[in-house]
């Protein structure tokens, strides 16, 4: 059984799938771009605005789903540039100071609506 979670508080998906999916105990986020949950435009700056953007979107996510951040178990980042890496990794360091989540980053080609970076998330309920 699954349960689909949706919120205002985060960019409405902008194709066919949901913001996130609650199954087994888990939530399961969609990857999240640096868009803004009330233009849906992509945030202006360089990796580090749009990293943090998206881990807004992220807790937003998962604040619908009845948890936050602190639940996150597993990431996923993908970025399109290596020099990315460190301005990322400072800015996701901030979110996740203490016990953070076992984390995969991939360097991609590139990313919807030409953004810097893009997170996933799974989050024990």
């Amino acid at each position: 059984m699954k349960d689909v979670v949706s919120t205002d508080k985060a960019p409405a998906a902008i194709g066919p799938y949901s913001q996130a999916i609650k199954a087994n105990g888990f939530v399961f986020t969609a990857g999240q771009i640096a868009l803004s949950p009330t233009t849906g435009e992509v945030i202006t700056g360089g990796v580090a605005e749009q990293t943090k953007q998206v881990l807004r979107n992220i807790d937003a996510v998962l604040g619908a789903a009845g948890v936050n951040l602190a639940a996150v178990v597993k990431t996923t980042v993908y970025l399109t540039r290596p020099e990315d890496f460190t301005p990322m990794n400072e800015v996701y360091a901030q979110f996740f100071a203490t016990e953070p989540p076992a984390r995969t980053t991939i360097f991609v080609a590139s990313l919807p609506m030409n953004v810097a970076v893009e997170i996933d998330a799974i989050a024990k309920l």
